[in-house]
């Protein structure tokens, strides 16, 4: 799971914004301004006969800051991207 999720930082992030990109999903924001610092992402990749899905999660971060639920107050009664 991304840990941005729990980031104070969730919704200024170039970071998460690039991960939101590779999800084809809405935007917290349009206009990022914070710059992570060394992120680690995992990618994985699955694949089914023709289709290739790929997951991209933040796993660690030397800027993230704990802020249990941040992205769930952002975005009330949405499912928490897992």
């Amino acid at each position: 799971m991304c840990i941005c999720i729990n980031c104070h930082y969730v919704d200024r992030c170039t970071t998460y914004h690039a991960v939101e990109t590779q999800h084809q999903v809405h935007h917290l924001t349009e206009s990022p301004n914070f710059e992570a610092v060394e992120p680690t992402i995992n990618v994985n990749i699955r694949s089914t006969e023709d289709i290739i899905e790929m997951e991209w999660d933040v796993v660690g971060c030397n800027s993230f800051k704990q802020e249990t639920g941040k992205w769930a107050k952002l975005r009330p009664g949405e499912l928490v991207p897992t």
